[in-house]
Formats: C-alpha cells, sequence, structure tokens
C-alpha cells in the first residue's frame, strides 16, 4: 500500500457509506451480504466484515438477529439548548438543562449520599472519600429518553440544610443556583466542557442507543466565589442531538 492510499476495507466501507448517504440504500434497506460485498469489489471475506464492522460502529446499520444487516433509519438531529446558568424563577430541572422557554418534557430522579471519587474530588476541590449527595436524572421528551444527567454536590455546602436533596425540599427543582442561593451560596459563575466518548452500556440502554454508539458529555460546573459547589456530567445521544449555545456578548 503506498503513501496516503486507504486499505481496502475503507474503502469498500466509504463506497457503502455513501451509497446511505445518497439514498441508494434507503433506510430498513438489508446491506449487501458478505459474499455480495466480497464479489463486487473483489475483496477478501475478511475485508468484507471488517467493512461492514465499520459502518455498524459508525451507527449506520444494525445487526437483527436471525436476519442480516440492515440500514438504519437516520434521525435529524434536534438541539439541546445551552445558554448560561441563572434559570427563569421556579424552572422545572428539564427546562434548566435545555434552557429553551419553549422546552417541554418530563423527568426522574434519585438522589443519595455517597463518598467522592478521585475524578469527582479533584472537581469540587474536596478530599477523595469526602460525603457528596449524587443525584441521577433521566430526561423524557415525548416519552423517549433524550439526556441523561448525574450531579454531585459537596455536603461540606449542603448537608444538614433545607437544600441537601436537590429535588425535595422547599426549594426540590428550583435549579443549583436559587437552591444555593437560599443557603447564602452566591453562584456566580459556570464552566462547561463539551466532548465526545463511546456510550457505556448502562447508558446507551436508556437512551436507546446500541453497542458503539457515541455520546455527547457536558462537564458542568458552578462556582460561588471560585468555589465549586455542584459539578455534573450530561449525557447526550450524538447521533440525535447536537449542543447549541446562546452566549450573550458584554
Amino acid at each position: 500500500m503506498t503513501f496516503g492510499e486507504q486499505p481496502a476495507y475503507l474503502r469498500v466501507a466509504g463506497d457503502l457509506r455513501k451509497k446511505i448517504v445518497d439514498g441508494l440504500l434507503p433506510p430498513h434497506t438489508r446491506l449487501p451480504s458478505q459474499a455480495r460485498i466480497r464479489e463486487e469489489y473483489g475483496v477478501s471475506d475478511t475485508v468484507a466484515l471488517e467493512a461492514r464492522k465499520v459502518l455498524m460502529a459508525e451507527g449506520l446499520v444494525e445487526g437483527r438477529s436471525g436476519s442480516g444487516t440492515y440500514v438504519r433509519e437516520r434521525p435529524v438531529p434536534r438541539r439541546v439548548a445551552r445558554s448560561g446558568f441563572r434559570p427563569e424563577s421556579g424552572a422545572t430541572p428539564f427546562r434548566q438543562e435545555q434552557a429553551d422557554a419553549s422546552a417541554r418534557g418530563t423527568w426522574e430522579s434519585h438522589s443519595e449520599g455517597t463518598e467522592a471519587s478521585g475524578v469527582i474530588a479533584e472537581r469540587l476541590a474536596i478530599q477523595p472519600g469526602d460525603r457528596v449527595m449524587c443525584t441521577k436524572y433521566a430526561y423524557r421528551d415525548a416519552g423517549e429518553v433524550m439526556m441523561l444527567s448525574t450531579s454531585w454536590e459537596p455536603l461540606a455546602v449542603t448537608g444538614r440544610t433545607p437544600v441537601m436533596l436537590p429535588e425535595e425540599g422547599p426549594l426540590g427543582g428550583m435549579g443549583v443556583v436559587e437552591r444555593m442561593a437560599a443557603i447564602d451560596v452566591i453562584v456566580d459563575n459556570v464552566t462547561e466542557e463539551v466532548g465526545a466518548r463511546p456510550g457505556l452500556a448502562e447508558e446507551l440502554l436508556a437512551l436507546g442507543g446500541v453497542p458503539g454508539h457515541v455520546v455527547l458529555v457536558i462537564q458542568r460546573t458552578y462556582y460561588a466565589s471560585g468555589r465549586p459547589v455542584e459539578t455534573a456530567d450530561v449525557v447526550v445521544p450524538a447521533d440525535r442531538y447536537r449542543v447549541a449555545y446562546h452566549l450573550p456578548v458584554k
């Protein structure tokens, strides 16, 4: 193979990908069999198999037990809007995470006290093993889980206060900014870092994805006078959603 030349399996995968994108292989169409690919492209069984694996890893096709491999329906990506940390008074958790006045949906949550792992301790500027409140959310749009979130708050800040449980008490569901203000902790900054990685098995099970699918992870941290008071991982399927930021110019 000369410099710059693609391996055979990538050339085959690229041609099949183009047929899928151009509509020559529409959704729910059965992908050519391994034998057909071998004959059509003049490649070995190994190359044909690897090309099919590439398309499956890219989420363009899916295997159906006892039936074969089929082209997947390609969803039109929807937006998850992000626009800063100050929600409207009384905004629901779904509205807060979407940061979009038109966003509507439902959510489920569960909170549990636990010990901070090394990674979470670093994000919260506390010691590994310090107690934190961990809250897991599942957000639904039209009944479909479209976003997951796991947040951690140091109990050194919220412990034994009315806002210790994010979704219970007098300010349950009001959001980090308003809850912290109720205990005289003034949130004045927030950071978000967006990355991508393969979804974990339990995430893909909840989000309706298949093994190998990529998810977007928004790593968010709220600060009060430089001290982290909450950090969270927000997870959305990369093939179905785009993260859109609307930031004011000062």
